[in-house]
């Protein structure tokens, strides 16, 4: 039996609480080795369909593994200027359920919430995430993670400069 077919719900959670860790530890580069090269990493706008096509809506985000490499090396350096000094975050993780399960990929839902402190303020991001998991080389991999947001609006500044 595969890791995939054989994965339980407190597994699936455990790898999305050490996905959540990763980032709040600013260890970027450990998360990025978490998806695939061929990853996707979306975060739709908050006010439209979020399963829309990236080629025609407009997306927050829309990084497939090559700009998600980039977006990891940028944060990384003192010219990201929205994340220097860098943020303190603090995700949390709950309400992790399957979607779907195939014999190659295990969809997982889960509910977050993440807090963002920079520069005296404070922002909340909340919504749910969609990670598509796939087994590679022995472990759990990202295949696509999908980054809803329930907010109406972000901040009257309208950046999102985290991972969220």
């Amino acid at each position: 039996m595969g890791l995939l077919a054989a994965l339980t719900r407190p597994q699936a959670e455990d790898f999305l609480i050490l996905e959540a860790s990763l980032l709040n530890e600013w260890r970027l580069e450990e998360w990025r080795a978490l998806f695939t090269d061929e990853c996707r990493y979306l975060v739709p706008n908050t006010n439209g369909d979020p399963y829309a096509p990236t080629e025609s809506s407009l997306y927050l985000i829309a990084d497939d593994g090559h700009h998600l490499t980039e977006r990891v090396k940028r944060l990384g350096k003192k010219t990201a200027h929205a994340e220097y000094p860098r943020s303190r975050t603090r995700r949390l993780i709950s309400n992790v359920r399957f979607l779907e399960r195939a014999e190659d990929v295990v969809k997982v839902e889960s509910s977050f919430i993440t807090y963002r402190a920079s520069q005296g303020v404070t922002d909340t991001f909340f919504g749910r995430h969609e990670h598509c998991l796939v087994e590679l080389e022995g472990g759990l991999r990202i295949k696509e993670k999908r980054t809803i947001l329930d907010m109406e609006t972000l901040r009257p500044q309208g950046r999102l400069s985290i991972i969220v």
